[in-house]
């Protein structure tokens, strides 16, 4: 009989564990919060819209177990009262995905106050969700970002988006060293073109639709494979960067 069990690395269990989520109700991180709800792990997010908090609840539901809140996460005061909610329900934390972002555009078409708006969303919330889950982390836990491929291609009329993906690329690989030795690893997941509401208007549900059938388009669910992937390896092994393009050019 062949012997098969040293073919494949060891992929720890992920149902113990406990996530928070940013921008955990719409896109990307609602794929992440239901696929990691699948596999047993009890997840708490956050969103803006209440709406959309409820309906990523109910779907959460139906596979796993999750609770969250409605808020700003650009909001020092309200992005504590999630982690310390957080941190109550969940009894600890050991998984951060870092995702909540607003879309942005090029500076010169962009008002100051909106311009400012956007880079405490998309950037400087990212590093303070980093620092209040490393606070409350154990060795043994994980970070993740998700970015964005804004960061390598730097095309023209988004500017401060650039300005903030490529700012948490930077960050993210600083981070990696810096809590190495505490065993919290940090990762890094730059997705290209993919659905969600963010897309709205430019491209509303029939063409994003359209898009992925085309393979043109990215799923949500594309992404939320690849932090899984993050979040299955030994710890010694450190995925840092995972960058998830169309097979083909979009539009």
């Amino acid at each position: 009989m062949t012997n098969r069990e040293d073919a494949h690395t060891y992929q720890p269990p992920l149902g113990a564990r406990r996530a928070v989520i940013t921008g955990g109700t719409t896109g990307i991180g609602r794929a992440v919060a239901v696929l990691l709800a699948s596999y047993g792990v009890k997840v708490f997010v956050c969103g803006r819209t209440p709406q959309h908090l409820e309906d990523a609840l109910a779907r959460i539901r139906e596979v796993g177990v999750g609770e969250g809140l409605a808020l700003d996460v650009s909001d020092a005061a309200e992005l504590r009262r999630f982690f310390d909610a957080a941190e109550e329900w969940l009894d600890g934390v050991d998984i951060a995905v870092v995702n909540a972002a607003v879309p942005a555009e090029a500076l010169a078409d962009t008002a100051e106050d909106a311009m400012r708006y956007q880079i405490e969303t998309d950037f400087t919330a990212y590093l303070a969700t980093a620092m209040l889950a490393a606070d409350r982390m154990e060795p043994g836990s994980d970070i993740i970002f998700i970015g964005s491929m804004s960061a390598v291609s730097r095309k023209k009329g988004t500017s401060v988006y650039v300005a903030a993906k490529a700012g948490i690329q930077g960050f993210a690989q600083s981070l990696r060293q810096e809590l190495a030795e505490r065993d919290i690893k940090v990762g890094l997941v730059e997705p290209g073109f993919t659905g969600a509401d963010f897309q709205y208007p430019d491209f509303p549900a029939g063409k994003q639709a359209e898009l992925i059938n085309e393979d043109r388009m990215l799923r949500a669910e594309d992404i939320a494979v690849a932090v899984h992937f993050m979040l299955s390896q030994p710890r010694r092994t450190a995925v840092s960067l995972m960058r998830v393009e169309t097979r083909l050019e979009h539009p």
